[in-house]
């Protein structure tokens, strides 16, 4: 009874579902599917919009979600007050249908289209994942190097080569970031050359995440659709799924 019951609220309810679909604006996306909602195997696809239809231009490729599976997130589709949701520290992928944001990394540079904003990690970057403070979610710039205990434990990840290179994800993003809803979301390389899953981000190897942020034009508004296999069968002709 207690795992149909969490089947039951992991699924969103059919009238919401039903109202939602893709914004037209959007015309390339990465699709992102589970075999079930605690897998944390996952297998992405590249899609582009061409004349009105979805066309996917790379190969699959693998990659890694929370050690504990997925969760609903709070993007762009809709949520069913019964449905249960991602929290901050619950080892879960957040699902659904998501902006993406800017690229991080330790480069001076790399390889994105001209519009993609992107930032070279410094030791005073901090991304916040206190959910007891304004600023949660939000990244941060400290006009000096980070000294007092909350600072360090914000301090961006320094020296680790996954979190090298990654790109935001809008889960629950800024500025209706809903405390302890969860933070810091990206795709980054993976670690452990894909033996080991993520905290709730989505991984993968280094060359795949550096096609993916060079391929990607912001002003095409590019989505992340992360979904189980079942959730996705169901949604695709609502939603317009490619």
């Amino acid at each position: 009874m207690k795992t149909l019951a969490l089947l039951i609220c992991l699924t969103l309810a059919p009238t919401l579902s039903h109202a939602f679909e893709l914004p037209k604006s959007s015309s390339q996306c990465i699709v992102g599917i589970v075999d079930d909602w605690n897998s944390s195997h996952i297998t992405l696809s590249f899609y582009d919009k061409r004349n009105g239809n979805w066309q996917k231009i790379k190969d699959e490729w693998q990659g890694r979600v929370g050690a504990k599976g997925l969760a609903w997130g709070r993007g762009l589709h809709p949520i069913s007050p019964s449905t249960i949701l991602k929290k901050e520290g619950d080892s879960r992928s957040p699902a659904g249908v998501f902006d993406l944001g800017g690229v991080w990394g330790t480069e001076r540079s790399v390889r994105r289209h001209p519009n993609t904003h992107y930032h070279q990690v410094s030791s005073r970057d901090l991304w916040v994942e206190d959910s007891e403070s304004k600023f949660y979610n939000q990244f941060l710039t400290l006009p000096h190097e980070p000294s007092t205990p909350w600072e360090k434990s914000a301090q961006m990840k320094q020296n680790d080569y996954p979190h090298s290179l990654k790109l935001f994800i809008s889960h629950n993003a800024p500025p209706k970031a809903t405390p302890y809803g969860g933070s810091a979301i990206f795709f980054h390389i993976w670690r452990n050359e894909g033996n080991s899953a993520s905290s709730g981000c989505t991984t993968m190897s280094e060359d795949r995440l550096r096609w993916l942020i060079n391929a990607i034009d912001p002003g095409r508004r590019p989505l992340y659709i992360l979904l189980t296999r079942s959730e996705y069968a169901k949604l695709k002709p609502f939603w317009k799924l490619p």
